[in-house]
């Protein structure tokens, strides 16, 4: 499938910027990755896919990588944003008005990005820990709105997603990733990891030295995310980030997405009832 504007189109569908003072959670961060999706056929021609993905390790994604049209490589981190509660402030941000500083840089940072390329796009991933959960509509929505309000008609081309309730709680859906970096003997998690309080700890609690770069980055080079995902009812947050990134991939390549649709569970898994409406808006 093609892209049906061209590169001087694009650039002329971008909106206007604005925005005022706005607030980050200290020592958080949402960590920004380059996504590069080569295509090899494009009614534009030798074009190719890029998309920034806000998260920490991009061996996450190594099932697309697999793919030779698709690899990962960090961009940079960002502050974590604050949920806004302000009913006033939120009618504001609903009609585009005066959207925080700091998220007019993610927006411009995004629209930077899209504008180098017709096929390239932005992933915002952020961890939603066990005290956001409840926040989660409201999260997605500051994040969206930063998106929306700069990118105008590109919006499209960029999407917001979670980890549940953080990264390390989908090595638990994979105990052999685990076991064969710390030398455990787990088991697979029995039911769904996303509703693990603090995976982080958990994995202290198991293994007293675990390092989260370290031994972290080493299990996600082990970790089968065709395999975390294999169960439809569970990791539903996950799923959605990978339906995105299969999407992009059926509607600008000519590779064939069956497999995936089948590895991941896209068509019968559960989705995230908060990001799951941005697959219909590509």
């Amino acid at each position: 499938m093609g892209v049906s504007s061209t590169p001087r189109q694009w650039q002329s569908e971008c909106g206007d910027l604005f925005g005022t003072g706005g607030g980050v959670t200290p020592n958080r961060y949402v960590n920004e990755f380059h996504l590069r999706l080569t295509i090899k056929k494009c009614n534009l021609s030798h074009y190719s896919i890029s998309v920034k993905v806000f998260m920490n390790h991009p061996q996450l994604f190594k099932s697309l990588m697999a793919t030779g049209i698709c690899t990962f490589e960090v961009i940079r981190r960002v502050g974590q944003l604050k949920v806004i509660t302000s009913v006033e402030r939120i009618k504001a941000l609903g009609n585009g008005k005066d959207i925080p500083s700091i998220d007019t840089k993610i927006g411009l940072a995004a629209r930077k990005y899209l504008m180098t390329d017709v096929c390239h796009f932005v992933l915002l991933i952020d961890d939603l820990e066990q005290n956001r959960r409840n926040q989660a509509p409201l999260v997605f929505n500051r994040y969206r709105t930063a998106l929306d309000t700069v990118l105008n008609t590109l919006r499209h081309r960029a999407s917001v997603h979670f980890l549940v309730n953080m990264l390390e709680a989908y090595y638990f859906a994979d105990a052999q990733a685990i076991n064969a970096v710390l030398g455990t003997s787990l088991s697979d998690h029995g039911s769904d990891v996303e509703a693990i309080r603090n995976p982080k700890s958990d994995l202290r609690q198991i293994h007293p030295s675990f390092d989260v770069i370290n031994d972290g980055g080493r299990i996600l080079n082990q970790i089968d995310i065709e395999h975390v995902l294999s169960r439809p009812d569970v990791c539903a947050s996950l799923r959605t980030l990978f339906a995105w990134c299969v999407k992009v991939l059926e509607r600008y390549s000519d590779y064939d997405c069956t497999d995936f649709d089948n590895k991941y569970e896209l068509h019968n898994g559960k989705l995230s009832e908060v990001t799951r409406t941005q697959l219909d808006n590509l």
